[in-house]
C-alpha cells in the first residue's frame, strides 16, 4: 500500500493545475485518473476549447507549464465584440481598455482543452513529487488521521488530503456527502468548429439572441472559429435536427452575418447546462476544486478560469501549510480556501444568472434596458476597464 500526502482525483485541467502549482512543495502527490492523461491531438482542432485569461496564463508561465503547450492549438485574442441581436446595443473591448495593465494587447488565449491538458501533463509528469495512478476509486474510508482509498485495480492508497478535481459528477463529493444545490439553466449548448468566409481577426464575438447566446471564439486558423451556441432545449433540438447547410444558415442569421457564410469543420455536439454549487467544499481530509464544487453557464467563458483559480488558491494555502509543517488535512486550515473560493463562485453564479435573465426572451422592456446598458457601457471607459480587467482575472 502506498502513502501520499495529497491525492488528487482527476487528471484534467484543474487537477493538473493544482499539481503543477505544488511542484516545489515538500509533499508526495498522487494523481488518480483512469486512462492516459495526455492524448494525441487530432489532425484538425477539436471543438472543446476554453478561453484562458491573463491571470491564469501568468500562473502557468510561473509554473513552467505554458512553454510546453502546443502553440499551433492556442490562439491569442486581442478584442471582444458583444451585441444584442434584437436591440441597438453593442460593446467592444480591446487590450487598451485595461488601462495599461497588460504588456501587450492580448486579452486571453483560446486553447483546445486537450492541448492545455497535454501541456500541463508534460510538466507534471516530470515532477519528482508526483505519481500518476491509472485507475478509479471504488470506496473511500475516512478517519481523523487519514483517508484510505480502495482502488479498482485492487490496490489501496492512503493520503492525508483527498482533493476532488473529478468534475461535475464528482465521486469524491458524493463520498464526502457534501450537499449540493443545482438548477437547470434550461439551455442546451451546441459546440462545433466552423470555417468562416471572412477572417475572425483574433476577435472573440458573442451575440445574445432571444433563445440564448452564441459565442464565436477565434482559433489559430484565421478563418476557423469554435462556437458555443446555448439555446433553449426546444430550439437546440430543432437545430440539431437540421442538415449541416440548414444549421450553418441558421448560425449566419443568428450572428447577423458577422463573418459571412460558414461551413462546419467538425460534427456538432450538444449537452445540457446545469448550475451546481456544493454547499460544503471541505471537511477533515477532503476538499473540492473546479467543477466538483461548482458549474456555471458558459456564456462568459469563465468556467475553466474559475476552476483554475480554485486550484491555484488551494495550492498557495497548502504550500504555506507544508512549509510550516501544519496538517494539510485539518478543516480549520482549509476554511480560508473554502470561504474565499465559495464567495468567488457565488459572485460568478449570480452574474451569470443576471446576464441570462436580462438577455433571455424578447420582452420589449428588457430589450430597451440591455440596449441602453450596452451602449452606455461602451461609452464609459472606466466601467469598461473594470469589466474587462475582472474578466481577465487582473
Amino acid at each position: 500500500m502506498q502513502h501520499v500526502d495529497i491525492a488528487i482525483v482527476g487528471g484534467g485541467i484543474v487537477g493538473l493545475t493544482l499539481a503543477a502549482a505544488l511542484k516545489d512543495a515538500p509533499c508526495r502527490i498522487a494523481i488518480i485518473n483512469k486512462g492516459l492523461i495526455d492524448q494525441p491531438l487530432g489532425d484538425k482542432p477539436g471543438a472543446r476549447v476554453s478561453a484562458i485569461n491573463q491571470a491564469n496564463i501568468s500562473a502557468l508561465k510561473n509554473a513552467d507549464v505554458w512553454q510546453h503547450i502546443d502553440a499551433s492549438r492556442a490562439n491569442p485574442y486581442n478584442a471582444m465584440y458583444v451585441w444584442d441581436k434584437d436591440s441597438f446595443g453593442d460593446i467592444h473591448f480591446a487590450g487598451k481598455d485595461t488601462g495599461g495593465e497588460l504588456e501587450s494587447d492580448t486579452l486571453g488565449v483560446i486553447i483546445e482543452n486537450q492541448a492545455l491538458v497535454n501541456g500541463l501533463a508534460h510538466s507534471v509528469l516530470k515532477q519528482d513529487n508526483v505519481v500518476v495512478i491509472d485507475t478509479t476509486i471504488e470506496r473511500v474510508l475516512s478517519s481523523p488521521q487519514q483517508n484510505m482509498l480502495m482502488l479498482e485495480n485492487g490496490d489501496a492508497l492512503s493520503c492525508r488530503l483527498l482533493v476532488g478535481a473529478d468534475g461535475a459528477n464528482s465521486f469524491v463529493r458524493k463520498q464526502a456527502n457534501f450537499p449540493i444545490t443545482f438548477r437547470d439553466y434550461e439551455h442546451t449548448a451546441i459546440v462545433a468548429n466552423i470555417r468562416t468566409q471572412q477572417p475572425h481577426e483574433n476577435v472573440a464575438r458573442q451575440a445574445f439572441t432571444p433563445t440564448g447566446p452564441l459565442a464565436l471564439l477565434p482559433m489559430r486558423d484565421p478563418n476557423v472559429c469554435s462556437i458555443v451556441w446555448s439555446q433553449t432545449p426546444d430550439a437546440a433540438k430543432a437545430l440539431q435536427g437540421y442538415s449541416d447547410s440548414e444549421f450553418c444558415n441558421a448560425l449566419v442569421a443568428a450572428s447577423n452575418n458577422a463573418l459571412g457564410p460558414v461551413s462546419l469543420e467538425t460534427s456538432r455536439a450538444a449537452f445540457p447546462l446545469t448550475m451546481r454549487y456544493a454547499r460544503e467544499w471541505a471537511k477533515d481530509g477532503i476538499v473540492l476544486v473546479g467543477d466538483a464544487a461548482h458549474t456555471i453557464h458558459p456564456l462568459a467563458g469563465q468556467g475553466a478560469n474559475l476552476g483554475m483559480q480554485d486550484a491555484l488558491a488551494l495550492a498557495a494555502l497548502l504550500g504555506t501549510l507544508l512549509e510550516e509543517q501544519k496538517d494539510v488535512g485539518q478543516l480549520r486550515y482549509l476554511r480560508p480556501y473554502e470561504r474565499a473560493r465559495k464567495t468567488e463562485a457565488m459572485k460568478m453564479i449570480a452574474a451569470m444568472d443576471g446576464f441570462k435573465f436580462l438577455f433571455d426572451g424578447d420582452d420589449p422592456l428588457k430589450k430597451l434596458i440591455r440596449g441602453v446598458g450596452l451602449a452606455a457601457t461602451d461609452k464609459l471607459s472606466a466601467v469598461k476597464q473594470a469589466f474587462v480587467s475582472h474578466a481577465m482575472g487582473l
